[in-house]
């Protein structure tokens, strides 16, 4: 194997910033989803969903009945509706607290699309869904941004320490 193969490998294993245009409408949320979703019934007491949020370490819990996408339960939710108020966490179901019938997307659907999707309605996680409606995972912004980032590996390594100081006194200033 010459040095040109090893540069072409290494290339092929590392895609670079020219390959994300073409990987944004090409490639799947498949790629993206990082872990399984949490699921939980309506009936699920809030104690329940906050302790499982905070033991697998995720902003979003997927509430579905029937194997169906009926919710979506996140971080943001515990900040404006739960945190404040007195509500007996043992006994409140998250459906309660949910946010009902979320948009969702189906895995297929492109890693653009559902950043489109993302950054135009606000959302910080958005279920995914077979055709039927069942809840098959969840893609977060966090996934979306480690994803892109890997196509910078390099750029984003390599930088200074503190960029902002670094770039004025490549200004002159």
């Amino acid at each position: 194997m010459s040095a040109h193969d090893d540069d072409h490998a290494l290339e092929e294993e590392h895609p670079g910033p020219a390959d994300l245009g073409s990987v944004l409408f090409n490639e799947t949320l498949q790629h993206v989803a990082a872990n399984p979703p949490i699921l939980v019934e309506p009936k699920t007491a809030m104690a329940e969903v906050l302790r499982l949020m905070r033991e697998n370490r995720r902003g979003v819990v997927l509430v579905v009945c029937d194997d169906l996408l009926a919710g979506i339960f996140t971080e943001r939710d515990v900040l404006l509706k739960i945190a404040g108020n007195r509500i007996d966490l043992d006994r409140a179901p998250v459906a309660d607290y949910m946010t009902p019938d979320p948009e969702a997307l189906p895995a297929d659907s492109s890693i653009g699309f559902a950043l489109n999707k993302m950054v135009g309605e606000g959302y910080r996680h958005i279920p995914l869904v077979d055709d039927e409606g069942r809840a098959t995972g969840v893609v977060s912004m966090r996934d979306l941004i480690d994803y892109i980032t890997g196509f910078y590996q390099q750029d984003i390594l390599n930088l200074p320490p503190n960029p902002r100081v670094a770039s004025h006194r490549r200004d002159g200033a």
